[in-house]
């Protein structure tokens, strides 16, 4: 696997095998990569969270910028956090959420599944204050270095799952003016949706890695008293069949 950033020129490569001996000084010196990883696994899985990874050159991050509501952010993307493969779309995809948000300035926005704090620290800037939820410990540890590194300070960041998560974080935030919601492939649980209707905001930005996911979610949210109001394609990886979409569902009540 390779990871490039395409703005700072960054490459980290990573090999995942099964268990074994390997010569991966050798292969490391020989890999054009800033770094390089080994992962051996014992057995076949689609993600390289599984197994014992050891870094053989280099760090175990690569920088990325992106430019977000005329900023340019800079991001520390650690080996196990996600990250767009496509700069050039992840910034239209990411313009399209802060325009469906509609932000002046004060709003609070919470961002769910907010990864190493892409969304949310690109619509810091044009929000009151945003929180970010993430499940994974070292994507919330990215996500408040990367605030420090763009010098953002009203965005925080909490790991924990969005189903447990949420109700606290409304005791402690208060209720929020913007949901901003970006779920791995399988989308939302129906836990989770009635979390978000439970926080009782005046919109939720949807997005969608998988059409087909969204679809029931916002039905589900329809029927709880909004309205769909706009779905935006995205297309992230043209020359394919997969299509990412940005929802705006508002309160109609």
């Amino acid at each position: 696997m390779v990871r490039e950033g395409r703005r700072t020129g960054q490459l980290q490569a990573r090999l995942v095998t099964s268990a074994g001996e390997l010569r991966t000084a050798e292969l490391a010196a020989a890999a054009p990569a800033d770094s390089f990883l080994w992962t051996a696994s014992a057995g076949v899985a689609e993600t390289t969270r599984v197994g014992e990874t050891v870094v053989v050159k280099g760090d175990d991050a690569i920088d990325e910028e992106i430019d977000a509501l005329g900023a340019r952010l800079r991001f520390r993307i650690s080996s196990e956090a996600f990250f767009q493969t496509n700069t050039e779309m992840a910034e239209r995809l990411y313009e399209a959420a802060a325009e469906l948000c509609g932000l002046t300035g004060r709003e609070r926005v919470f961002d769910l599944f907010c990864g190493i704090g892409t969304i949310s620290l690109a619509l810091a800037t044009a929000a009151g204050e945003v929180w970010g939820v993430e499940l994974v410990p070292e994507a919330v540890a990215d996500a408040e270095r990367n605030a420090s590194i763009n010098a953002i300070d009203n965005a925080r960041f909490r790991s924990g799952d969005v189903r447990t998560s949420l109700r606290p974080l409304v005791e402690e935030a208060g209720r929020p003016d913007v949901v901003v919601l970006d779920p791995p492939r399988a989308g939302l649980s129906a836990k989770v949706v009635r979390r978000v209707l439970e926080a009782d905001p005046e919109r939720v930005v949807y997005v969608s890695c998988n059409p087909t996911t969204l679809a029931p979610n916002a039905r589900q949210l329809v029927d709880a008293g909004y309205r769909l109001a706009t779905v935006r394609p995205v297309d992230m990886f043209p020359q394919t069949p997969h299509i990412e979409c940005v929802a705006l569902l508002e309160r109609a009540r």
